[in-house]
């Protein structure tokens, strides 16, 4: 017959119960009701420690979030050359607590009037000519200083104070699945146009033939969009 993992847990947490009693009144000296409330603080530890660690979903979620990190790719900017990238930094290294590369879950409401674009318009970019979907935006760049100092021209300081764009980037355009950081002069609005990347659907519900429709919790932080 096979064995039953969580029976298997729970048998062996009550074989401890003794021995790890007759521990804690070898060791605590005060009554009775003390060395109860040891044991209890014991055994909820260890319960807590399978829930942490030795859950299935626990560790299901684990691979997914490694898998999710692999399929999302790096973080690329605008002084990155397509036959010879310079990856800067992952998106989600930078999630917390600055919320860089427009994942600050802080929503933008108001809109400001000069962000031209939306969350869920295909795009091109004007130099590199990859194409992309927009995921989030910042009123002006939110970006580690040695980022921008990296990505962006010494002749261009003003794209670090317009606009700047997070878009999944086209795996026919480049292999390698990617999210870059636009600022707003470098895009091109693109029409009936779908975009392959293997993390479209964690932002969309579908393309209704213009633009793709944003999730709920995208809906929240760019609610005018």
């Amino acid at each position: 017959m096979p064995v039953d993992r969580r029976a298997a847990f729970q048998l062996g947490v009550l074989l401890l119960v003794v021995p790890a009693q007759y521990l804690i009144s070898q060791w605590v000296t005060s009554d009775e009701v003390h060395r109860s409330f040891a044991l209890r603080r014991l055994v909820n530890s260890v319960i807590g420690f399978k829930e942490r660690y030795l859950s299935l979903k626990v560790w299901q979620k684990w691979c997914m979030d490694i898998i999710s990190l692999v399929h999302r790719g790096p973080m690329y900017g605008e002084g990155d050359d397509p036959q010879g990238e310079s990856p800067a930094i992952e998106v989600m290294k930078f999630r917390d607590p600055e919320g860089f590369f427009g994942a600050s879950p802080e929503p933008r409401s108001p809109r400001p009037p000069h962000v031209q674009y939306r969350v869920g318009q295909v795009v091109r970019h004007s130099r590199w000519g990859y194409r992309g979907v927009i995921i989030a935006w910042d009123a002006t760049a939110r970006a580690p200083e040695w980022w921008l100092k990296r990505m962006h021209p010494r002749d261009k300081p003003h794209w670090k104070d317009m606009p700047n764009y997070a878009i999944l980037v086209d795996t026919r355009d480049r292999l390698s699945p990617q999210m870059t950081y636009v600022p707003q002069e470098n895009i091109e609005i693109l029409t009936n146009m779908q975009i392959f990347h293997p993390a479209v659907d964690d932002y969309f519900e579908g393309f209704d033939g213009a633009q793709y429709l944003p999730r709920p919790n995208l809906r929240t932080v760019f609610p005018h969009d």
